[in-house]
């Protein structure tokens, strides 16, 4: 990982407004209730020509008998030891607090740089008010207002001597998501992965609010992975973090190269998991599904079989997708799920010659041409791929707009005979020549 920089600090002081202006964008949800920050968010940030990984960490709560309190604290303990250096950020409005004092403790243990920031000093009796954070025993003292901006360069300047010059952000991995609905083993399966507690795992659904980026690196293989909060129907989200949520789910999708779907193994594939594999669909996405917690259902010699032609039934017309059946709990099967995310990822970005598809596909075309139009043949001409991130292919025929829903449905099915497009959904475009 790059040069790493971790917010820390107790609940609602403001660390995820600083981290949304690091990075430029709104990517952390910020709202008044202390503890909405519940996973470590990480983003690529730039200063003075010089790239550095953000890390967002939830508040701080020492002893607390809460479940999430107590999972978020060991997210921040992980955050620090993962970062170069700390921004232990601290409300100027409100003075020294037990928590800030609990922080303060925990940090100066630790043999790193911590910058002390006093946030929310957008005027001079503020400046004033936030002088008592010297109390808190660090060398130096940074006066900023996350919301408006000020003083945050000086503070910059500061954590940019630290960074090499030879430093580099992230490079563009693979990027897999893993999408579905609340407490289907989402963040189980990711920290089976990755070996280690990086996401809130409770027994809650709805734990994951913010989409999690951690980086795989294993065997030989390296890829980003994205862990998702659970998505709901809509008529079911009734509070407004959680429909944030599900917007920053829905983003996750987007800026990702494959999809995993997990669903329960014991209740089967349901609307919302249509909806969502309808959604893949649409934005072009690799698509694996993996049917979790196959430990807890009660299996004959053909259950596997039966349970996999039912999701396929229900998928169809896009059938051409594999389907595994894990146990995160127990590492079923995990390392699978890897490899065919590999795969579908190479698939969704292979590249065909021109010569091999006109040479294939018009001779398949010959034998079951278009159904006619008006007495008048339809006659597909060349085939070419189109330059996109996923498979495209025009076909230029004489009567564009008559090329039947059926009939694009048969020159896929040829495509997909013809080379592996497996996980992939492949876009038809039809132009006259």
């Amino acid at each position: 990982m790059s040069f790493t920089v971790a917010i820390v600090g107790r609940p609602n002081v403001g660390k995820s407004t600083f981290f949304n202006r690091l990075i430029g964008h709104k990517k952390s949800i910020v709202d008044d209730v202390s503890g909405v920050t519940r996973d470590r968010l990480y983003d690529v940030s730039e200063w003075n020509g010089k790239h550095f990984t953000v890390i967002d960490t939830g508040g701080f709560v020492n002893a607390s008998q809460d479940i999430f309190e107590k999972e978020i604290k060991k997210q921040v303990e992980l955050a620090i030891e993962e970062a170069s250096c700390i921004l232990f950020m601290t409300d100027a409005t409100a003075g020294i607090t037990d928590l800030d004092n609990q922080v303060a403790k925990l940090l100066r243990k630790i043999n790193k740089k911590v910058f002390l920031i006093a946030n929310k000093v957008d005027n001079n009796q503020r400046y004033l008010q936030a002088q008592e954070m010297w109390g808190l025993g660090f060398d130096e003292l940074y006066c900023i207002s996350s919301q408006s901006g000020s003083g945050t360069g000086e503070l910059l300047d500061a954590v940019a001597t630290l960074i090499p010059d030879d430093n580099e952000p992230e490079s563009d991995l693979p990027k897999f998501a893993v999408i579905g609905q609340p407490n289907v083993g989402k963040s189980s399966f990711l920290n089976a992965l990755l070996d280690e507690e990086r996401n809130l795992v409770t027994d809650i659904a709805g734990t994951t609010r913010d989409p999690v980026h951690s980086v795989y690196r294993k065997y030989g293989k390296e890829f980003m992975l994205i862990d998702t909060a659970g998505i709901r129907k809509k008529h079911k989200v009734f509070e407004d973090l959680e429909f944030y949520s599900v917007i920053r789910a829905i983003k996750a999708i987007e800026d990702c190269d494959v999809c995993y779907l997990m669903i329960d193994a014991t209740l089967g594939i349901e609307a919302q998991d249509m909806e969502l594999v309808s959604l893949v669909i649409k934005r072009n996405k690799g698509l694996v599904i993996l049917v979790n917690k196959w430990d807890l259902v009660e299996k004959t010699t053909y259950t596997s079989k039966e349970f996999e032609t039912k999701i396929r039934a229900k998928l169809a017309p896009f059938v051409d997708v594999p389907i595994l059946f894990i146990s995160a709990k127990d590492k079923q099967r995990i390392f699978q799920a890897v490899e065919k995310g590999l795969e579908v990822y190479n698939n969704r970005r292979q590249e065909i010659k021109t010569s091999d598809i006109n040479d294939k596909m018009l001779e398949a075309i010959g034998k079951v041409p278009p159904p006619s139009y008006r007495n008048h043949l339809i006659k597909i001409k060349y085939i070419t791929q189109i330059a996109k991130p996923y498979p495209a292919f025009a076909f230029f025929t004489n009567y564009p707009d008559q090329i039947k829903g059926s009939y694009k449905q048969f020159l896929e099915n040829q495509l997909r005979e013809l080379y592996n497009f497996n996980g992939t959904p492949i876009r038809l475009i039809f132009k006259e020549k």
